[in-house]
């Protein structure tokens, strides 16, 4: 099928169009390139939120009860789950979206799990254009789902409006989170097993780390912090209520376009030096009996040599 056809029946509302665009750029298919100048026009209206976390914590149990709040709203809602990628398969280890599963034959939802199986933009630049391509299909809101606190969890999660990290009680989390820069991203906090004995001290812990970086750096945003029950829906109202509230703050501030601006930005930059590292890694392989075999030899410096290649780039 012409890329023109596909486009054509995404942004009608074609959810098998929108699934065979994002397998298309999943793959790099030399069409998603022009499939993606065709849709980017049209994305930009929807909400998006970022939930990070630890794996475990229950984030999708949270997300499971809040796609529900929103389609009783009729909203239609797109999820980007980026999971690490099988060391064997290459694909996405689908375990977690079981949870999802309630919603899977709903067609006011649309969920995709990634893999970040190495491709040009990373685990940033993959999820980041499935999402756009879900926004041109018309979803109103599209939930960011990383597993894990790293680089990478940070990177997809700062393409949201609102990110929400999710802890649980008794197990450090929020050492762990402040330790990878995530608290310093994150909107919303929720401490997720409510019923658990130490939630509240868990809760206590995340305040006074955040009253040290607001006294650092004052923002009239203080972030949040919502108990919930993933198992019983508990709170997760009040989390919705609570990501409403923040895009408000972020509209009526002007912070949503800044904060949008420096999203793209950081996209473009990423995808820039993702496809720079990917063409000296292959230009290395080509040349590296010559270049390397003068650095082994201490005829020719590592930094050089990266210079030569770089440059040669």
């Amino acid at each position: 099928m012409s890329s023109d056809g596909l486009v054509e029946r995404l942004l009608s509302g074609d959810k098998r169009a929108l699934a065979r665009v994002i397998s298309k750029i999943e793959r790099e298919d030399p069409e998603a390139k022009e499939i993606v100048a065709e849709i980017y026009p049209k994305s930009g209206d929807a909400v998006t939120i970022g939930f990070t976390g630890p794996p475990g914590v229950g984030k999708s149990s949270i997300i499971a009860k809040l796609i529900k709040l929103y389609r009783e709203e009729d909203k239609t809602v797109g999820v980007v789950s980026v999971d690490p990628s099988s060391p064997f398969s290459k694909g996405a280890i689908l375990g977690d979206r079981i949870r999802l599963s309630d919603h899977f034959l709903d067609p006011g939802v649309f969920i995709r799990s990634m893999g970040s199986r190495g491709h040009l933009g990373g685990l940033a630049g993959g999820s980041r254009l499935a999402a756009l391509a879900m926004e041109a299909y018309g979803c109103d809101v599209v939930l960011y789902e990383t597993v894990g606190v790293g680089q990478g969890e940070v990177e997809v999660a700062s393409a949201a409006d609102t990110v929400v990290l999710a802890l649980q009680p008794g197990a450090g989390d929020a050492v762990q989170a402040l330790k990878a820069g995530v608290m310093e991203i994150a909107d919303v906090f929720c401490i997720n097993k409510a019923d658990h004995p130490q939630a509240k001290g868990a809760a206590s812990e995340v305040r006074s780390i955040l009253e040290i970086g607001h006294e650092l750096d004052p923002d009239p945003w203080f972030p949040p912090i919502v108990m919930t029950r993933g198992d019983t829906g508990e709170g997760v109202e009040e989390l919705k209520e609570t990501i409403e509230k923040h895009r408000s703050y972020l509209k009526e501030s002007g912070k949503l376009e800044e904060r949008r601006r420096a999203a793209l930005r950081e996209f473009v930059v990423s995808w820039a030096t993702n496809r720079l590292e990917k063409e000296m890694h292959e230009r290395l392989d080509r040349e590296d009996t010559e270049i390397m075999e003068q650095v082994y030899v201490r005829d020719l410096d590592p930094i050089s040599a990266s210079e030569r290649i770089f440059k040669e780039v």
